[in-house]
């Protein structure tokens, strides 16, 4: 076994051996017992509760459990199948297409009838009032920190206007086959209610949407309560159990503990090392490989890695294999932005573990040793197990020439640093951010364009390439599937060929399950659906 592997086994022990101490735990003290048979307690990664104004914080995870319990988006994605990777479906508006007389203008058919929490319409006028909220810094309800999260997506956005009562247009600067996809992300508020509440802090306590949960009460840091949505306007989803308790729980081990012991029903995230445990304690553990990566994005100003023979020496340095070993299979090896069940994947470079020219590309490039510092998280969204992770890559990279500092902090910390970029941030040489590649703007485009240079966009590191470029121009003017789906392709195998991140692993997204739960279906996809969920009693 490698040296590696034996001290992460070593560690993992320690903290499979934390649980029995978790069960006495004083964190523990402070979660309330289920308060009904149909109560759905869920412990989240996060070390806080997601924002509730809106656009969530905490990262995917916060959209998971707040964004699209409490509201729902112009277009929604379809997560009532395992088999395949979720795809986008009708929600707010139940028809979207671009306008034939002009490439710029996509047109909104909004859904009718639908009412907010608070008893309020949704129509046009909600929608022009939510999409300013976002990008009109003029506007009394403009939120600046959402504006910030959301400003990937809404940069292109020149103007919305009102065509009729149940119909919108988003008019963008430059033509962008794909924009449709963007407004899956984009959180519809209650226009009334805000109004009624006058700021985003007594908003936050009365926040109102028209998703399939209504709000109920929130302590900070401890749990967020939310109550099913009768009324909601879509009878199938309409959930099955009476009340959702969402409890932020970042430490593993305190995850594992609050399942043995019953104090919740389904858990994120579980420690690989806990599996086996869980199991046997009847536990449902649950795993899919979903479009998620575990990479880093290197900072291409600032440092070693603007040099390429350090970005591929860093990618030869790596032994996914044991990665994966080390978390239990719990992962797939990682050799591409996006996984290799993309239909983007293509034929990239795939940088295998070849640490002898790891260690020639640094002699080259004259960095060697080699002294880089990458910001990693505690735990998150999409994180897995980043502090054992982080440990295991900065030991592989060392073997080869490398010498790394770790600056380890909370989740939403690290979003700060990545929302506004290695400017902000020039002692940084990479940020180990999970990511969600479900379509091609999330996956690759925010990490390649120009104009995703953070704070803008996606773009952390401000990686550039004038052949990407060029490519993603032309593929935002080009309406054919077929056509449009090769050159995305192809600016992947640039970002590889260029070794754009730091390649490592792609997750499985395991959970944990009460035996007390069913009817939850694990979609592929970074978001789920918790409505059909059922709370029994075990036998």
């Amino acid at each position: 076994m490698p040296h590696h592997t034996q001290t992460f086994r070593k560690n993992a022990a320690c903290l499979a051996a934390g649980i029995a101490l978790a069960f006495g735990a004083s964190a523990l003290s402070s979660i309330a017992p289920a308060q009904a048979q149909t109560t759905l307690r869920v412990a989240m990664t996060a070390g806080d509760i997601p924002d509730v104004t809106g656009q969530p914080d905490q990262g995917f995870e916060g959209y998971r459990f707040v964004g699209y319990t409490l509201y729902d988006s112009l277009i929604l994605w379809d997560l009532s199948r395992s088999d395949v990777e979720a795809s986008l479906t009708p929600g707010l508006a139940t028809k979207w297409e671009i306008d034939p007389k002009d490439s710029k203008r996509w047109i909104f058919t909004l859904r009718k009838d639908v009412k907010f929490h608070d008893g309020s319409d949704f129509n046009a006028d909600v929608v022009l009032w939510n999409i300013s909220r976002l990008t009109d810094e003029k506007v009394p309800h403009f939120n600046a920190k959402q504006f910030a999260s959301m400003r990937t997506r809404t940069v292109n956005i020149d103007r919305a206007e009102k065509v009729d009562d149940h119909t919108v247009a988003i008019i963008t600067k430059e033509p962008d086959s794909l924009f449709y996809v963007q407004m899956s992300f984009w959180m519809m508020i209650s226009k009334a209610q805000f109004e009624k509440a006058g700021s985003y802090e007594k908003y936050a306590q009365m926040p109102s949407g028209t998703g399939p949960y209504r709000f109920a009460g929130m302590v900070p840091r401890e749990r967020l309560e939310l109550t099913r949505n009768e009324t909601y306007w879509n009878p199938k989803r309409i959930p099955k159990h009476d009340r959702l308790v969402l409890q932020p729980m970042p430490e593993a081990t305190t995850r594992a503990a609050a399942l043995l012991s019953g104090q919740v029903d389904f858990i994120e995230a579980p420690s690989p090392d806990t599996i086996a445990r869980l199991k046997s304690s009847g536990m449902q553990v649950i795993t899919l490989p979903y479009p998620h990566n575990w990479h880093y994005q290197f900072n291409f100003v600032d440092g070693p890695f603007k040099d390429k023979r350090v970005r591929q020496a860093a990618n030869y340095a790596m032994d996914r294999g044991e990665m994966v070993e080390m978390l239990n299979g719990l992962a797939q090896e990682g050799y591409g932005t996006v996984p290799p069940s993309s239909p983007y994947f293509g034929k990239p470079v795939l940088y295998k573990l070849d640490p002898k020219k790891a260690t020639a590309l640094l002699k080259e490039a004259k960095c060697y040793p080699c002294e880089v510092t990458l910001a990693i998280s505690t735990s998150g969204s999409g994180q897995m197990q980043p502090l054992p992770m982080n440990e295991l890559v900065k030991s592989q990279l060392e073997a080869v020439g490398f010498k790394v500092k770790l600056e380890v902090m909370d989740w939403n910390a690290l979003l700060d640093v990545t929302f506004k970029g290695r400017e902000k941030f020039p002692a940084y040489h990479a940020i180990n951010v999970s990511r969600a590649t479900q379509d091609p703007f999330s996956g690759i485009f925010r990490f390649a364009m120009r104009k995703q240079w953070a704070p803008a966009g996606g773009n952390w590191g401000h990686y550039q390439n004038p052949e990407i470029e060029k490519l993603i121009t032309e593929i935002y003017n080009t309406f054919d599937q077929a056509k449009r789906d090769a050159m995305i392709t192809r600016v992947h195998e640039i970002m590889n060929a260029d070794a754009a991140m730091l390649f490592v692993t792609h997750d499985l997204n395991p959970r944990a399950l009460s035996p007390k739960v069913k009817g939850f279906v694990q979609a592929q996809s970074w978001f789920q659906d918790l409505t059909p969920i059922t709370v029994g009693t075990t036998n």
